[in-house]
């Protein structure tokens, strides 16, 4: 497929994330959210919910993403993902594996006009993944679910999210997913937000292990693979490009800004929290992402647009010169940036350095090792 027209990410975001509601009725060990089964009475009504896709249409962004909590917790929800449909916009939307997640439901999503169906994915098998998600059967239900999607021809994307509890079991996570028919595998590396514990935080080290073996498994499948909140695998990847090239075997790691087969587009190279990426809260809270829970404002207040585009705190976080530490000498902060909710959360500072990356900059004058592991 052709390459993806360039977009300008003062302009607007390349991924708006609308969590539509914080109910859910698992209770995984890793949620920002810290969902719990009841819906609040705060969040965004049905017709302020249509004015946000009415935004997000006139912002032309590529990808409009519903999540949660689960988003089949709003009665509304068939009525949202039809209204967004037939008004220009492409609808991914990420339920929970429960008892919600019927055959009936993910029909009638695809009738509606969903474009994608994301659902979450930790384990390679009951024990491993229910454990994560603290409900038995939630494995068997996610799979079910997958297979349901795809005798429809509704495509699927798979989320996994890569934490101690896990890491062990990668090489069996590749092997199941590669069975599943899906379009895209979404790897997530933990965030220490919400319910998600810095001890569970993998090591620096252990970050570039995965990416490889990412790497690896691209060369070989044929769905799309990408990263979320590991900005410094598109500098893994350039790395293993040019290492390619230098050998001359004429193998080329796979690029970080494709088109997945379904016409959903991935992320242009240098996207990061709030630069190409905007996230509205059940209460209409406009954050970087879900994992870096600073508000720029409200939309029930002020327009998402205009958040986006000139909030102080969004243009700051898409100026790389105002990156520390070797984040901010780095000769991929263009591409990378570093991770800046991972940052928060480890330091308090948005703008400081990946602290789970071992690459260290020419230049770098803090020689300082990077450490190894969060801490507990």
């Amino acid at each position: 497929m052709p390459a993806m027209p360039a977009i300008d990410f003062d302009q607007r975001p390349f991924i708006v994330i609308w969590e539509t509601t914080q109910a859910c009725d698992l209770a995984c060990v890793h949620c920002r959210a810290c969902a719990q089964p009841v819906r609040s009475a705060l969040e965004l009504s049905t017709d302020e919910a249509k004015r946000l896709i009415d935004e997000v249409a006139a912002l032309e962004a590529p990808v409009f993403v519903l999540t949660g909590g689960d988003p089949l917790k709003r009665p509304d929800i068939f009525e949202l993902v039809e209204y967004a449909s037939t008004h220009g916009v492409r609808i991914s939307l990420t339920p929970s594996a429960t008892p919600l997640l019927t055959q009936e439901a993910i029909a009638k999503l695809k009738q509606c006009g969903l474009g994608r169906l994301a659902i979450s994915l930790d384990g390679p098998d009951a024990q491993v993944h229910d454990t994560f998600r603290r409900v038995r059967g939630s494995f068997e239900w996610t799979l079910r679910a997958v297979r349901w999607a795809r005798e429809i021809a509704l495509p699927v994307q798979i989320n996994t999210t890569i934490t101690k509890h896990n890491l062990a079991h990668l090489d069996a996570m590749i092997e199941l997913v590669q069975k599943l028919d899906i379009v895209l595998w979404s790897v997530f590396f933990l965030v220490p937000t919400g319910r998600g514990s810095a001890g569970e935080l993998i090591s620096a080290e252990q970050f570039e292990q995965v990416f490889e073996k990412l790497y690896e498994t691209a060369q070989r499948v044929k769905f799309d693979i990408k990263s979320t909140e590991a900005q410094h695998y598109r500098r893994f990847l350039l790395q293993r490009r040019n290492e390619e090239k230098r050998k001359g075997n004429g193998q080329r790691p796979p690029e970080p800004d494709v088109h997945t087969s379904d016409g959903i587009g991935r992320a242009p190279r240098g996207i990061n929290d709030g630069k190409g990426f905007v996230f509205v809260s059940h209460h209409g809270e406009v954050f970087p992402s879900g994992f870096l829970p600073i508000s720029a404002g409200n939309v029930r207040k002020q327009s998402l647009t205009e958040l986006y585009r000139h909030s102080p705190l969004f243009v700051s976080l898409r100026r790389t010169a105002n990156l520390k530490g070797k984040c901010g000498v780095c000769e991929f902060r263009e591409v990378c940036g570093g991770s800046r909710a991972r940052a928060y959360a480890m330091t308090g500072d948005s703008l400081a350095e990946e602290p789970c990356c071992v690459w260290q900059p020419k230049g770098h004058k803090d020689r300082h090792p990077v450490p190894s592991s969060a801490p507990a």
